[in-house]
């Protein structure tokens, strides 16, 4: 095998010459520059004060406001149309937010009044400060399940209902200290750890759950489990057949299937969008109606009962700041937080890209965190922007978020003059209206669609499921996440290294596997590196470089070709390195020198440079050894390979001359 040291070096291998270009090192940056730019790309990836340069104060101040507070930036433009569509939206999503909110609230083991105070105050909040104008905000059955799961571990709400509420409330503030928290200092990515696997798994086993929470009320049964595994729930069903209220059951099965029908008809009608969202409160109107003259209360039906009339009353008293739980309610409010922002942000840019406009997902997690806030001062348990109700909203033509206001003012007509009429309302009537809610959860096409795609998204996905249905929701979260957490990390520890080859008639390099009909290049190994180089790497990649060298060598000797001379590394996805990522270069180094093989950089970006400068890398290797393209690098190796010829030396070992 030739020694590539001993290589004189023509004058093409001058870099700068014609052909051949130089690799140049970026100009030193004092630190705290340096500094600076890294902590704007990585916190300020919009550049969000851009508006505010080079203006007067004046203005400055108003586009704050206007950058807080949205409204005042799209208010001035407001137009009588815009209010017309608004207003039909708005009383269109209040009728759905007016069963929903009472259901959910059932849901989460709290007062049901809640689930109006929750549709009143938060909205009015978010109509100020959100940036979507499509996202209708409330109450979500996913959050008041989780809440009920995590408050319900700790404290009993049938026996101790007040330090309940109170710990919904704390909880609630928590979550909007949280969400407030991650917008104020620009840390929304934290929620992509949430990937679209993990929460098409974790929302289809949380409705599962809900749906079978349900068949309490669809069964009429007064005792029922506080766990919320398939097993236990089913348990708990089967164990009283004996209480089972056919009545309750027949009830339940007919506004089931008419809501069902409703959605049927909607979906392939999509003009009759509002079929689908007034029968959740028309099922609530029949079945009041039907119970209230039939008394049917009487035998064995249960209902909803008195609900207190007036506005939101004050609770900031009501947080429960020195109670023995606040560690329950922080981790509450932190779960239900992210679970939150990641349904509420996801559905806001979905519908923001049906409209092509923006919304800044920072942003909007200050205007959720803010709502929670003020709602858990003012009797209202976790909102954010859901699916069903949001989907709503589009269809019936929103304009902008003065439909929310449209919605809070209907829902507030109702907690002054309606609440009484609420008196007859069966419970089964609201288990029926969450199970034609959640069934939309249950994304089968989606787990479907990723099993074609990506096996080990749908592991995520069906990680996340089973662990919700057969665990409890905190099991189901924790293994999707811990799963996504997994696959990112040995996507960084393991990062892929493939052999380029040369696609024929052109100075391309791409994947022999991709590529088979690419050409091999006599005596030279190419090597692309498709992750950047830190400490968790680095190992592996010394490892692995190693073994394509072997695997090369063994290939080359077996068919009887051109020994390998090169060993040439694309740089190119290779956005950054740090020590242990250069102490790894120079082990592969003095590797290929015992070797008698040549180690060739080709396309390292800037940051690479910088640190192989300053570690004097670039010195040991030889500038010449480094070059912009790998068909550079290729030529300048071929060209090596053409005008030396070996020579044997006295101990028999071959030694390369130049024969130009």
């Amino acid at each position: 095998m030739g020694n590539a040291d001993n290589y004189g070096y023509p004058s093409m291998m001058d870099n700068n010459t014609p052909g051949i270009h130089r690799v140049e090192i970026p100009p030193p940056q004092p630190f705290f520059k340096s500094l600076k730019n890294t902590v704007k790309e990585t916190l300020f990836p919009d550049d969000p004060l851009k508006q505010f340069k080079n203006q007067k104060p004046l203005r400055k101040f108003i586009l704050g406001v206007q950058y807080l507070f949205p409204i005042f930036e799209w208010g001035s433009r407001y137009s009588f149309g815009f209010f017309k569509a608004d207003l039909i939206a708005g009383i269109t999503i209040a009728s759905l937010a007016i069963p929903q909110g009472i259901s959910y609230a059932k849901l989460g083991n709290l007062p049901p009044i809640l689930g109006l105070y929750s549709s009143f105050i938060p909205p009015l909040v978010y109509a100020l400060m959100g940036s979507s104008r499509d996202l209708a905000v409330g109450t979500v059955a996913v959050g008041s399940l989780l809440m009920a799961s995590m408050l319900g571990a700790q404290v009993n709400p049938a026996e101790n209902p007040t330090l309940y509420l109170h710990l919904a409330f704390t909880a609630t503030f928590f979550t909007g200290l949280f969400e407030l928290a991650l917008g104020f200092f620009r840390l929304g990515f934290i929620v992509d750890f949430l990937s679209h696997a993990t929460i098409v798994g974790f929302m289809g086993g949380a409705a599962t759950v809900v749906i079978l929470q349900q068949l309490k009320g669809i069964l009429g049964l007064q005792h029922f489990t506080h766990a919320t595994d398939v097993i236990s729930v089913l348990r708990s069903v089967f164990a009283q057949t004996h209480a089972w209220r056919w009545e309750s059951a027949v009830l339940g099965f007919c506004f089931l299937f008419y809501l069902m029908l409703a959605k049927f008809l909607s979906q392939k009608r999509p003009k009759l969008f509002w079929v689908s969202a007034m029968a959740p409160l028309t099922s609530v109107i029949l079945g009041t109606i039907l119970v209230y003259i039939t008394h049917a209360e009487k035998h064995g039906v249960a209902v909803i009962g008195e609900l207190k009339k007036g506005i939101n009353p004050l609770s900031i008293m009501d947080l429960s700041f020195g109670s023995k739980y606040m560690t329950t309610a922080i981790k509450t409010g932190i779960v239900t937080g992210v679970i939150a922002l990641a349904e509420g942000i996801a559905v806001g840019r979905s519908f923001a890209m049906f409209k092509n406009y923006h919304i800044d997902g920072n942003k909007e997690m200050i205007a959720f965190g803010m709502m929670n806030i003020v709602g858990s001062c003012t009797s209202c348990y976790l909102t954010t922007g859901p699916f069903s109700r949001s989907a709503v909203n589009f269809n019936a033509g929103c304009k902008t978020a003065v439909s929310n206001i449209v919605m809070a003012l209907a829902v507030m007509v109702t907690l002054l003059l309606l609440t009484p009429l609420f008196h007859f309302t069966p419970l089964v009537v609201l288990s029926s209206i969450i199970i034609a809610a959640m069934l939309g959860l249950i994304d089968y096409n989606a787990a479907i669609h990723l099993w074609h795609v990506d096996k080990f998204d749908f592991l995520v996905c069906m990680s996340a499921y089973i662990g919700v249905v057969f665990g409890n929701i905190e099991i189901g979260l924790v293994m999707a996440v811990g799963l996504s957490l997994l696959r990112v990390l040995l996507s960084v520890a393991r990062p892929r290294t493939l052999v380029l080859g040369n696609i024929p008639n052109s100075m391309i390099y791409r994947n022999v596997e991709q590529y088979p009909n690419t050409n091999n290049v006599p005596g030279v190994l190419i090597l692309d590196i498709g992750a950047p180089i830190f400490f968790t790497n680095s190992s592996y990649l010394r490892e692995r470089i190693s073994r394509w060298i072997d695997d090369e060598e063994d290939k080359l000797k077996s068919s009887g070709e051109t020994t390998l001379q090169y060993v040439i590394l694309d740089m190119g996805a290779v956005g950054n390195i740090d020590t242990s990522g250069i102490s790894m270069f120079e082990e592969v180094k003095k590797n290929l020198d015992r070797r008698d093989l040549k180690l060739v950089l080709a396309n390292p970006g800037a940051e690479v440079m910088k640190k192989l400068n300053k570690s004097k890398f670039i010195e040991t290797l030889g500038q010449e050894w480094m070059f912009l393209t790998v068909g550079e690098a290729v030529e300048a190796c071929n060209f090596m390979l053409h005008s030396c010829k070996p020579i044997s030396s006295e101990d028999g070992s071959q030694k390369w001359s130049n024969s130009v």
